[in-house]
């Protein structure tokens, strides 16, 4: 009886190792066929600098337009929103008392003219009476002395003239530059007073004159060139990237919150047939350098254990474990410095 119980006992244990052998069998066929293999192969590999930065205008492109002289808004001929072309009138002041003043100011000059002349017709008398003896020779300076004074009124009365006429000019307002009218400050009917800043009619911005200021960490600047290329989204146009290339890295840092940025601005060199505008979000990918032709494989084929990365390759049927030493990242894809062979197979998960 105790031997039947005794091969009774060896039977199940047995039967219970086969059972549990073809479950982890089974298991291990099931996760082998979650997984796939792809191949090492070449490829160009690139490293960035990711940022964010703000649409800006370029220095010139964003102009307030003011007026030199004091008056009431008689015209106002832009609204928010107007292209305007440079040369073209955004507003007219009342030019009446500029008128009247060049008016009055004309009136002098033809009086000093007229005094010239008198001055200079008496200075030729005088020389003359003096060769015949009728005149002293102190007649004649006084009148070359009269002569001198009354051309140089002349002249006096020239430069009135002269700034009355730009001071009338200065009724008319003109755009400096072409583009949008972005606010407006002023109404038609009120009184502008010209102190020593000149009041500002309107703000006029060139859309077609932007640059991106981006805030580059740190860590990165060092990296940082100018004439490297980039690329940047806004969130109004999320698939479309619009090209550019840094023109100046600022000097000084800039400090929120204990963190150190670096301005570096971005040349849009492409648009896209998109109109960008100024205070616009956007998402910068600076492109520091590309490598040609280097060994690589997906970055989620690669785990890391104590500061060291593996992968796991097929031989002959059969996964392996191997060390590997990496270099950039880019797009999903890590560089293979060593470790593995072009045309190997890895696995990924």
């Amino acid at each position: 009886m105790k031997k039947f119980w005794f091969v009774l006992g060896i039977a199940l244990i047995i039967a219970a190792a086969v059972f549990f052998g073809r479950s982890f069998l089974i298991q291990e066929n099931d996760n082998q066929s979650s997984s796939r293999t792809v191949s090492v192969v070449r490829r160009d590999i690139g490293s960035s600098v990711l940022a964010t930065g703000i649409v800006k205008p370029l220095v010139g492109a964003e102009v307030k337009v003011g007026s030199r002289v004091s008056g009431v808004v008689k015209h106002l001929r832009a609204q928010i929103g107007d292209l305007v072309e440079a040369g073209q009138i955004i507003a007219e002041l009342d030019d009446a008392e500029f008128k009247a003043k060049l008016d009055q100011n004309m009136a002098a000059l033809e009086r000093a003219e007229a005094d010239l002349e008198y001055a200079r017709i008496n200075l030729e008398r005088q020389r003359t009476l003096l060769k015949e003896d009728f005149t002293s020779l102190q007649e004649v300076d006084l009148a070359e002395n009269a002569n001198k004074i009354a051309l140089a009124q002349v002249e006096q009365a020239k430069a009135n003239v002269k700034l009355a006429r730009v001071q009338l000019g200065y009724t008319r307002i003109y755009a400096p530059i072409s583009g949008v009218i972005a606010s407006i400050s002023t109404q038609e009917g009120e009184t502008v007073a010209a102190s020593l800043a000149a009041p500002t009619f309107v703000n006029l911005i060139d859309l077609k004159r932007l640059e991106v200021q981006t805030f580059v960490d740190e860590t990165d600047i060092g990296r940082i060139r100018t004439g490297l290329e980039t690329a940047f989204t806004v969130d109004t146009y999320p698939d479309t990237d619009f090209l550019g290339t840094v023109t100046a890295i600022y000097p000084k840092a800039v400090i929120q919150d204990n963190v150190v940025n670096y301005i570096v601005t971005v040349g849009i060199t492409d648009v896209e047939d998109k109109i960008l505008r100024p205070e616009m979000t956007a998402s910068v990918n600076i492109l520091l350098e590309t490598r040609k032709n280097v060994l690589s494989i997906p970055t989620s084929a690669i785990t890391r254990e104590r500061g060291e990365r593996f992968v796991t390759v097929l031989e002959d049927g059969n996964l392996v474990r191997r060390k590997i030493k990496i270099g950039w990242k880019d797009d999903g894809y890590t560089e293979i410095i060593s470790g593995l062979q072009e045309g190997e197979e890895v696995v990924v998960s």
